[in-house]
């Protein structure tokens, strides 16, 4: 991995909002905007923008399904040594 892609990814999860997410979805698998935004209370809004930032950094996978967009940790191997 290169040095550009880690910062991005650390920089992503300094945040406690973020992390937060990451941690919620490693433990169930896969969640929809809404459920995120209940389990960590912060808008609906807000959320999003915090999912953005964490799926740019290649930390989330996404997919739709109906008018839900639902999402997920990607590479749960390498974010294993970080969550335990």
């Amino acid at each position: 991995m290169k040095n550009k892609e880690l910062v991005k990814i650390f920089k992503a999860l300094s945040n406690e909002r973020r992390l937060s997410i990451v941690i919620h979805l490693f433990k169930n698998k896969e969640l929809t905007v809404g459920q995120i935004s209940e389990f960590i209370h912060l808008s609906f809004k807000a959320t999003s923008k915090h999912l953005i930032i964490l799926y740019n950094a290649k930390l989330l996978n996404a997919r739709q399904v109906s008018l839900n967009k639902l999402y997920s940790v990607n590479n749960q191997n390498f974010l294993k040594q970080f969550i335990k």
